[in-house]
């Protein structure tokens, strides 16, 4: 328990580190900005890692839930703890998200705990936080496209199209298989097992409000396009 202690704090020093430095040599862009910057790092770095270790470092998630973690999937698993800790408590204290998202957070910080103590269960965890984590990056960047003010173009139509895509493809499609497997499976724990239950629960809310701004944003686009060809015969058929 001390060195799971000592593991985990030193993982938020880290994240809490990155912050401070950040907002110290950019301090002119904001809280938000830094901590945005520190999300970005996060995600890109733990996409690549679990990566490695589902893909090369093994085992399969689908074929080998619940088995005993290893070192990698142990370094995997702090490096997130530390950062989700980080970032609950910075989302609390300038509250800037919903409880939607708190409670995405509250359940990562369980899974991980839960299978940082009971000693198993970390590859399928490491699955859930590469198809958490793969569309963070896309998310990240429709923020700051927004801020610079070039969200209305042709990049952000892109990765908005991009982000559902993978959502919808990765959290839900081959996560509703990641989740079946959990299941069926007679390895992982039933803490693991309920665990994923309300992830892919959570997934389903957040796949809820991505399908209504899809419709909400092309609605509104198509309106545009249609003004714009009421707006373009008007022109030709004033010229003529």
């Amino acid at each position: 328990m001390t060195l799971f202690l000592v593991e985990t704090s030193c993982s938020l020093i880290g994240w809490l580190s990155l912050y401070i430095l950040l907002c110290y040599v950019n301090g002119k862009q904001g809280c938000e900005w830094n901590c945005r910057l520190v999300t970005l790092l996060h995600g890109v770095l733990i996409v690549c890692v679990t990566a490695y270790i589902g893909f090369v470092d093994g085992p399969w998630p689908f074929t080998h839930p619940g088995t005993e973690n290893t070192p990698l999937q142990m370094l995997a698993l702090l490096l997130s703890l530390g950062y989700f800790l980080f970032d609950m408590a910075w989302c609390v204290y300038f509250r800037t998200e919903g409880s939607v998202m708190l409670a995405h957070h509250t359940l990562s910080i369980l899974g991980i705990v839960s299978a940082l103590g009971i000693g198993e269960s970390g590859i399928e965890v490491c699955a859930v936080l590469f198809g958490s984590e793969i569309t963070n990056p896309l998310l990240q960047a429709r923020w700051f496209l927004k801020q610079m003010g070039r969200y209305n173009s042709v990049t952000g139509d892109a990765v908005d199209l991009l982000f559902i895509t993978l959502f919808a493809f990765v959290r839900m499609g081959i996560g509703s298989r990641m989740l079946y497997c959990e299941l069926v499976s007679p390895k992982p724990k039933m803490v693991m097992k309920w665990g994923g239950v309300a992830i892919y629960g959570l997934s389903c809310v957040f796949m809820v409000d991505i399908a209504r701004f899809a419709c909400r944003k092309t609605r509104a686009k198509y309106k545009r396009w249609q003004e714009q060809q009421k707006l373009d015969s008007a022109n030709g058929y004033t010229g003529k």
